[in-house]
């Protein structure tokens, strides 16, 4: 990923930074696109995962959709050029004035995650003319196996439509004036890398569809969220995500009528890979029991190891692969924090004073989750574009 002209670039920058190989992320769109299309599936972006500008064009210009989980977001892919009536707008507290805003947009839909926010949405889209369309976002109570901090779709979390609670979304919904039901939506998780899981998404979709149409509902689309995982240990051999596999399963076990749309809210997936956080070394503590390389980038700069004890490949960019004289060393960060460390017991070549660290596959949850905490400076990002 790192060529020799490409960490000399990195030498004449003031560290930290996150760099973008945009061919990469152009590689990742365009085998997405091709196993979506497939089977005539539906993709929408989840902006929360990333939603620096360039990175934004490039999905806007494969086509793709935007799922927004803010008044913000929704903003952004607008002025980005997602067309309106692909963008969706999800989250479980959505403010009046983000709906509204939104409304005005006329965007695709609204995920709607419980019975007061139906009734919310009816009142404001009568106020201001509109009619909105929603999807019902419903707790599936399906297992992720994932990490619990990113698991939603249990009985547990705080997300979406308890079943128990159908009829009475279905009741409101026969009387509502100001609402249109476009179909059913779900989201169990993310970085989720057993794909079996999704099976057993699909059997929940299945029986919960069956249970709309069975009260005279015509579900256009059928949301089955994102959550597809990649590989934090081996970016480089598995750089891009299994996408055929994943629409695979769905293909396979989801059942949808003829003209029953399909779609997904991939972000992980789509934009991980293609972003690592480049950082330089400002001190090699040595110690009797630890070694430290303390760096200048920080839980400031990508907060995943101390919120989600998260693992990201760490590589020694200036001695490269030269093993000789390795060293365990714990990789840590300058924030007045225990939790800013990066990795414990890294196996490294012996390493110095402005050395140059790459942190991989750090383009998702990154840069977006950065703060100013300690003051911090935050840098322009370096982008890789194709030759």
């Amino acid at each position: 990923m790192f060529s020799k002209e490409t960490i000399a670039a990195f030498g004449a920058r003031k560290t930290p930074f996150y760099f973008y190989d945009l061919a990469l992320l152009d590689d990742t769109l365009s085998a997405c696109k091709k196993a979506a299309d497939q089977y005539g599936f539906h993709v929408h972006y989840a902006m929360k995962a990333n939603f620096n500008h360039e990175v934004l064009k490039a999905i806007q210009a494969q086509g793709f959709g935007a799922d927004c989980v803010s008044g913000n977001e929704v903003k952004k892919a607008i002025e980005v050029g997602f067309p309106a009536d692909k963008v969706v707008f999800a989250g479980v507290g959505k403010s009046d004035d983000e709906i509204i805003a939104a409304l005005q947009f006329d965007i695709f839909c609204f995920n709607v995650e419980s019975v007061q926010e139906l009734c919310v949405i009816n009142e404001l889209a009568g106020k201001v003319g509109k009619t909105a369309r929603v999807a019902l976002r419903i707790n599936p109570n399906v297992d992720a196996y994932t990490h619990h901090n990113i698991t939603t779709g249990l009985e547990e979390n705080k997300f979406g439509i308890n079943q128990w609670e159908l009829p009475a979304c279905a009741e409101y919904l026969n009387t509502a004036e100001h609402l249109w039901l476009e179909g059913i939506h779900f989201h169990i998780g993310s970085q989720i890398t057993n794909l079996t899981v999704f099976k057993s998404l699909c059997i929940r979709v299945n029986e919960i569809k069956t249970w709309f149409e069975e009260r005279g509902f015509n579900l256009r689309v059928l949301n089955v969220g994102g959550g597809l995982g990649v590989d934090y240990m081996e970016p480089d051999q598995n750089n891009i995500a299994n996408f055929s596999g994943y629409f695979e399963i769905f293909n396979q076990f989801l059942d949808r009528k003829l003209g029953q749309e399909v779609h997904f809210e991939l972000g992980r997936a789509l934009v991980a890979h293609c972003g690592s956080l480049i950082s330089r070394v400002l001190y090699v503590k040595n110690g009797i029991k630890k070694h430290f390389l303390v760096l200048d980038a920080g839980m400031t700069e990508l907060m995943r190891p101390a919120l989600y004890q998260a693992y990201h490949k760490i590589e020694n960019l200036t001695r490269g692969d030269i093993k000789e004289h390795d060293q365990k060393y714990d990789i840590v960060g300058p924030i007045c924090e225990s939790t800013d460390c990066f990795g414990k017991e890294v196996q490294l070549g012996e390493s110095f004073r402005g050395d140059l660290i790459a942190i991989r596959t750090a383009g998702a949850y990154g840069d977006v989750m950065s703060s100013r905490y300690n003051l911090r400076e935050q840098s322009e990002p370096f982008y890789l574009r194709k030759s």
